[in-house]
C-alpha cells in the first residue's frame, strides 16, 4: 500500500496539452483521441517518467457514462485501453528500477448534482463506481479525483472509492483567486470534510498558476494534517495558438517556494509538459529536505456545510426547532411531507442567529431512514449552516450523514457500549463529530462526579474508534428544575468537570430545565448563563426567542471573547431590518431564500391585486437582480442563486398559468440558442447560465454539448434566432467557436452572439467576431436584456 506520507512525490503535467502536441485536432475530445491512440498516451507517460514523475495519470478524466453517453466504446473498455497504457509503460520503468505508479484520474461527470441539477447523489456514486472498478481491473495503483468544484460531487466520489477499493484516495479541487470553488467550497470546509472521509491527499490543481495557489496550499497546509499535493496551470492559455503565458524557467522558479511550505507533492496541470516536470525534479534533494516543515494543525471542534465552517471558539447557538417533539405542526409537516413549512422553519432559525441546526424526523410510523436524507437534501438547499443529525437509530444516521454535503454532528450517543459500537463506526467513517451523553444502562446519574465517570468512558471508547477528541462533544444533560431540582446544579457542575478536567466541548438542551414551571423564558435564560459561566460551549436552545439570543451575545461580549463587542453591535446597534427581511411570504424575501411554495404563495397574493407583468418586472426580475448583485459581490454563491432562480420559477409558472387561462401573451422575452461548440463535452457552465436565464423569462433552446456548427446554424434560421450562446472549456474547441460565430453571422447577419467559458478572454471574443463576452451566467442576462430590451 502507497503511503503518501512516507516519502515526496513529482506528479506529472498536463495530459490534454500533449495530446494537442501529439496531433489531436480541433473537434476532437481528449478521451476519445486517448482510447483511439494508445501508442501516442504510452509516448507521453514515457516522456513524463524520463523527465522525473512518480506518478503518472491516466487519461481518463473524462471517461464517465455521461460524456460517453452515445459513444461506440463502453465506459469500461474505454478505461482498459487507456490505463492499460500507462500500466505499460510502468512496468517499463520497473525493469528499470524505476517506481513508478499509476493513478486513475477521474474528473467532474460534466452533469450538476441535485438540487442544483437532476442527477441524484446516488446516480453519481454509481457513476464514479463504474470507472473505479474499471480502473482497479486495468491495473490502477491510486484513485485520483482531481479538478472538481463541487463538494457533493466530490463526497460520492470518495465514497464510491473507499467503498469499492483499498487503493490510496487523492483529491484535488479547482479554486478561484477568491479561494472559493465555483460552487462555493472554501478550502477549510474542503478540508474539513476530505480528511472527515478520510481520503490519503488532498490538494490544489488547475483554473490558477502557481504564484495564485501558492498562498491557498499553505492554507491548506495549516489545516489538515493529512499530505497536501498542488498541480498550477501554466497560467493562462492564448486563445489562438493554446500556448500558456507561464514559461518553464519561471514556472520552476516559482514553484521552488513550495518546496518550503510543507507540501507533499508537486506537479503541473494546463500547459505544463515533460520540460516543466524535469525542472522541479532537479530540485528533488530540496524538496525531500523540506519534508518536516509543516506546522502542526491545531485541534479544535469545526462543523461545515459545503459553503460556511463554524469553528466552536466561541459560544456556538445549536437550533433546536426542527425537532417534533412536543411540535404538533411539525410533526404533521414531516408526516405529510411538506418541506415549505420544514425548510421555512431552518430559514428562520438561521436568520435569528443559529449556528448550527439541530435535524431531527423522529414521528411514530414515520420511516426514519427513508425521510432524513430527504429533509437533509431538502435543508441544505437553501441554508449553508452546518447540520446536526438527531437520531438514536443507527440506519437513519448513516442514511442522513451519507447524503449530508460537509461535515456534520451527530447526536448523540451515551455511555451504554452496545450504542457507542453501533453508532461510533457510522461516525467515523463519514468524518462527523459526535455528541455523547451521560446516561448510560442505569439512567442519569445523580451527580457530577457520576457524569463525568461517564465522559470519560465516551470519550476513550471514541479515542478506540479513531474519532479525534476535539470532535467529541459531552452533554452532561439538562433536568427539570420542577421534579429535579437538586440535579440541576449537579448539571452545572458536570459541565464544569468536562470543561476543565477532560478538554471537552459540552453541549446542553436548556429549555428542559423550565418544563412544568411559569415564566419559562425567565428560567431559561438564567440557567442559559449559569451553563455558560460553567464551561458550556453548544446551547441547544430557540433562536427565535431574542431573550435567550441576548444572553449569548452578551456574554461572549462580558468574557473578551466577542472582540471589540463587534458581534453585539451589529446584531443589536444596526437599525431594523428591511421590511423585505421580515416577512415571510414577501416575494423579495422568498426568492431570495429560495423558498419554491412560499415564492407560490406570494406570487398568488399579488395576483389579487396586480396584473402578470407587473409582478414579472416590478417584483420577480427585480428579486432576481438583488441576489445576483450579491453573487457578483461573492457574498452568495452558486447553490443559491441557482436556488432562488428555481424558486423564482415556480413564481413564472404560476405566471404563465393564469396567462394561459386568460388566452393572454406567454411571458417569454424571447427565444435564445445556447450550445457548447463541437468537440467540447463540459457543459455544466452552459447548463448554469441556461436555469438563470430562463428565470429572467428568456426560451432557452439548449442543443447540448459537441453541437456542430450546422446544427445550430440550422436551428437560428428556423427560429429566426435573435441570440445565440456559445461556450467552450477547451483550448482545442476554440478554433471550432470561431467557425461556428462566422456560420451563424453568415447565415443571419443580425443574430447576436455571446461566449463565455474558463479559456475565453474578452479580447478574444472579440477577435472571433462575439458581440458579448460574459464571464458568468449574470453577465449572460444583461447581454440578453441589451438584445431584447435594446
Amino acid at each position: 500500500m502507497i503511503n503518501f506520507k512516507e516519502k515526496k512525490y513529482i506528479l506529472d503535467g498536463a495530459m490534454g496539452t500533449m495530446l494537442q502536441r501529439s496531433g489531436m485536432k480541433s473537434g476532437e475530445t481528449t478521451t476519445m483521441f486517448g482510447i483511439e491512440h494508445p501508442d501516442i498516451l504510452k509516448d507521453i507517460h514515457r516522456q513524463y517518467v524520463k523527465a522525473g514523475s512518480d506518478i503518472i495519470f491516466s487519461n481518463t478524466f473524462g471517461t464517465n457514462r455521461f460524456k460517453m453517453e452515445g459513444r461506440r466504446v463502453s465506459v469500461k473498455d474505454g478505461i482498459r485501453i487507456v490505463v492499460g497504457a500507462a500500466v505499460e509503460v510502468r512496468d517499463e520503468a520497473l525493469a528499470r528500477g524505476r517506481d513508478v505508479k499509476v493513478a486513475l484520474s477521474i474528473g467532474p461527470l460534466g452533469e450538476l448534482l441535485e438540487p442544483l441539477g437532476t442527477v441524484t447523489f446516488e446516480e453519481a456514486y454509481e457513476a464514479f463506481k463504474e470507472m473505479i472498478v474499471a480502473g482497479i481491473d486495468a491495473g490502477a495503483e491510486i484513485i485520483c479525483f482531481e479538478t472538481m468544484t463541487d463538494l457533493y460531487e466530490v463526497k460520492a466520489a470518495v465514497l464510491a472509492a473507499k467503498e469499492n477499493t483499498k487503493l490510496p484516495v487523492m483529491v484535488s479541487m479547482s479554486y478561484e483567486e477568491n479561494e472559493r470553488t465555483f460552487t462555493g467550497t472554501s478550502l477549510e470546509a474542503m478540508a474539513l470534510t476530505l480528511e472527515g472521509l478520510g481520503v490519503d491527499a488532498m490538494g490544489i490543481n488547475c483554473s490558477l498558476g502557481p504564484i495564485e495557489i501558492y498562498p491557498m496550499i499553505r492554507k491548506l497546509r495549516s489545516l489538515t494534517s493529512m499530505p497536501v499535493f498542488a498541480q498550477p496551470n501554466a497560467g493562462l492559455p492564448d486563445p489562438e495558438t493554446g500556448e500558456y503565458d507561464i514559461a518553464c524557467s519561471t514556472f520552476i522558479d516559482t514553484m521552488k517556494k513550495y518546496l518550503d511550505s510543507g507540501v507533499d507533492m508537486i506537479g503541473g496541470c494546463c500547459g505544463t509538459t515533460p520540460e516543466y516536470i524535469k525542472g522541479m525534479t532537479k530540485h528533488r534533494d530540496s524538496f525531500e529536505a523540506a519534508k518536516d516543515v509543516a506546522e502542526p494543525v491545531v485541534p479544535a471542534l469545526r462543523v461545515c456545510s459545503s459553503t460556511d465552517v463554524v469553528c466552536v471558539d466561541h459560544i456556538t447557538v445549536i437550533g433546536e426547532r426542527l425537532n417534533p417533539t412536543g411540535k404538533k405542526r411539525l410533526k404533521q409537516a414531516l408526516i405529510d411531507q411538506d418541506f415549505g413549512y420544514i425548510l421555512t422553519q431552518a430559514i428562520e432559525q438561521a436568520d435569528a442567529g443559529a449556528d448550527i441546526l439541530d435535524v431531527n424526523v423522529g414521528v411514530p410510523r414515520l420511516d426514519d431512514v427513508k425521510v432524513f436524507p430527504e429533509v437533509i437534501k431538502k435543508l441544505q438547499s437553501v441554508t449553508g449552516l452546518p447540520l446536526q443529525i438527531d437520531s438514536s437509530n443507527p440506519a437513519a444516521i448513516e442514511a442522513a450523514l451519507r447524503v449530508y454535503n460537509g461535515k456534520a454532528i451527530v447526536n448523540s450517543v451515551n455511555g451504554e457500549k452496545k450504542v457507542m459500537d453501533a453508532i461510533f463506526p457510522i461516525v467515523k467513517k463519514y468524518g462527523a463529530a459526535v455528541i455523547g451523553l451521560t446516561l448510560d444502562d442505569n439512567g442519569i446519574p445523580k451527580t457530577a462526579e457520576e457524569r463525568l465517570a461517564i465522559a470519560k468512558r465516551i470519550a476513550q471508547t471514541a479515542a478506540e474508534y479513531g474519532i479525534p477528541r476535539e470532535d467529541l462533544i459531552i452533554d452532561c444533560l439538562t433536568l427539570t428544575a420542577s421534579a429535579q431540582q437538586r440535579e440541576v446544579d449537579e448539571t452545572l457542575k458536570a459541565v464544569r468537570y468536562v470543561k476543565e478536567r477532560l478538554g471537552i466541548s459540552t453541549a446542553l438542551g436548556v429549555s428542559n430545565v423550565s418544563f412544568g414551571l411559569p415564566a419559562r423564558t425567565v428560567v431559561n435564560r438564567t440557567f442559559l448563563t449559569m451553563a455558560m459561566e460553567c464551561g458550556l460551549d453548544l446551547p441547544i436552545i430557540n433562536p427565535n426567542d431574542e431573550d435567550m439570543m441576548a444572553s449569548v451575545y452578551a456574554f461572549n461580549v462580558l468574557k473578551n471573547i466577542d472582540k471589540n463587542a463587534t458581534a453585539y453591535i451589529e446584531r443589536y446597534g444596526k437599525v431594523q431590518q428591511e421590511e423585505t427581511e421580515k416577512k415571510p411570504l414577501d416575494i423579495f424575501y422568498c426568492i431570495k431564500k429560495g423558498l419554491k411554495e412560499e415564492t407560490v404563495t406570494a406570487v398568488r397574493k399579488l395576483l389579487e391585486e396586480k396584473d402578470e407583468m407587473t409582478i414579472v418586472n416590478s417584483y420577480m426580475i427585480p428579486a432576481l437582480d438583488n441576489v445576483g448583485k450579491g453573487f457578483e459581490k461573492g457574498v452568495v454563491f452558486l447553490p443559491q442563486m441557482l436556488q432562488s432562480a428555481m424558486a423564482a420559477q415556480s413564481g413564472f409558472d404560476v405566471i404563465k398559468s393564469r396567462l394561459l387561462e386568460n388566452d393572454k401573451e406567454n411571458i417569454s422575452i424571447g427565444d435564445v440558442v445556447i450550445a457548447t461548440v463541437k468537440g467540447d463535452i463540459h457543459d455544466i457552465g452552459k447548463n448554469i447560465v441556461r436555469v438563470i436565464m430562463d428565470n429572467y423569462g428568456f426560451n432557452m433552446i439548449d442543443l447540448g454539448r459537441d453541437v456542430p456548427p450546422e446544427k445550430i446554424v440550422e436551428t437560428v434560421k428556423e427560429r429566426k434566432i435573435k441570440l445565440v450562446g456559445l461556450s467552450a472549456l477547451m483550448t482545442t474547441t476554440l478554433k471550432s467557436m470561431e467557425e461556428t460565430i462566422a456560420a451563424v453571422k453568415e447565415a443571419r447577419p443580425d443574430c447576436k452572439v455571446m461566449v463565455g467559458g474558463a479559456v475565453i478572454t474578452a479580447d478574444y471574443a472579440k477577435r472571433i467576431g462575439a458581440d458579448y463576452y460574459c464571464s458568468d451566467a449574470m453577465k449572460s442576462v444583461e447581454a440578453a436584456q441589451e438584445v431584447f430590451n435594446g
